[in-house]
């Protein structure tokens, strides 16, 4: 039986929703799936020649996972990824990696595993739900831990928005995005987040594109990260001068994400202008939401519902 898989990108925190808010980008990863003996991994595009490939590939692992939940031996793969999500970039290439396996070890099991179930094993390998949820899911996504599962849930997204990724060439470390934060936050500081979290869920959910730019304020999490990316400023300053609704640390970073009303081609120059600036190089790419999350293309060499 083959398998195939598509899984988008994802930025979370969006500003202010920090290891809450996700949102899945239409820029995909493929992944085709087929039970063998042994495991066998071939990986084209980002990552190719860097990434694992035996047993400890995130996406060998996240389907040796689906077949552990579900009760099945595991004996084990043949892989293909075709990749176009920048790995260490903000934009969620762990995430794709871990919901893509475990969608597809699932499906090759004849999909006993639901979409809850699916999260909250992505989550817990993941360590957090906010990217493994908009990779499933689709979507602006809101997710918290509840006791030993996720609750989750998708929002739409106005289609006249454009989502505006600036990718440096450069990586980041997640773990030292993470060292760079401090151990606890002021009052003032949390009902802040809380006042633009509420706003831009509220903004997205109506339509009112004009409150984004107040919306996506942060003081929890990029305050204290732009010091390990001293161009970000002059980045964001570059978007909204160029149209940009609002402009916002991705991930961890090091991505931007900017959002337009509309095609976003201006917004994504400007920006790639302000880090060659800077001395750096790096690509913006215009992208819309990707309204369906992880699914299943491909089964048993025909097309299959969505998973």
């Amino acid at each position: 039986m083959r398998v195939r898989v598509r899984v988008p990108a994802t930025s979370a925190n969006l500003g202010p929703g920090f290891d809450v808010l996700g949102l899945a980008l239409a820029l995909h990863n493929e992944m085709d799936f087929e039970e063998s003996e042994g495991v066998a991994v071939s990986i084209e595009g980002e990552g190719a020649g860097r990434l694992a490939t035996g047993a400890d590939n995130v996406v060998v692992k996240g389907a040796r996972m689906a077949f552990q939940a579900a009760g099945r031996p595991w004996r084990g793969v043949r892989l293909r990824c075709v990749n176009r999500i920048p790995p260490s970039r903000g934009l969620g290439s762990s995430a794709a990696a871990w919901v893509g396996g475990l969608v597809g070890g699932n499906a090759l099991c004849g999909a006993p595993l639901d979409r809850d179930a699916l999260l909250t094993l992505a989550a817990r390998a993941e360590g957090h739900p906010d990217n493994v949820t908009a990779a499933l899911l689709g979507g602006l996504t809101v997710s918290c831990w509840a006791g030993d599962r996720v609750a989750a849930a998708s929002l739409p997204v106005p289609a006249d928005l454009s989502w505006v990724v600036l990718v440096p060439e450069a990586e980041g470390s997640t773990a030292e995005a993470r060292a760079a934060l401090p151990e606890g936050y002021s009052r003032a500081d949390a009902v802040f987040n809380l006042q633009r979290v509420s706003l831009l869920v509220a903004a997205l959910a109506t339509g009112r594109s004009d409150l984004l730019g107040v919306a996506m304020e942060d003081r929890l999490h990029q305050p204290y990260r732009a010091k390990l990316f001293p161009w970000l400023a002059g980045v964001i300053l570059a978007a909204v001068r160029a149209g940009a609704l609002a402009c916002a640390l991705s991930g961890a970073g090091p991505s931007v994400l900017a959002v337009a009303q509309g095609p976003g081609e201006g917004v994504g120059r400007a920006m790639e202008e302000a880090l060659r600036r800077a001395g750096l190089a790096g690509r913006a790419l215009a992208l819309a939401t990707d309204t369906t999350g992880a699914r299943v293309e491909q089964a048993a060499g025909q097309g299959a519902p969505e998973t």
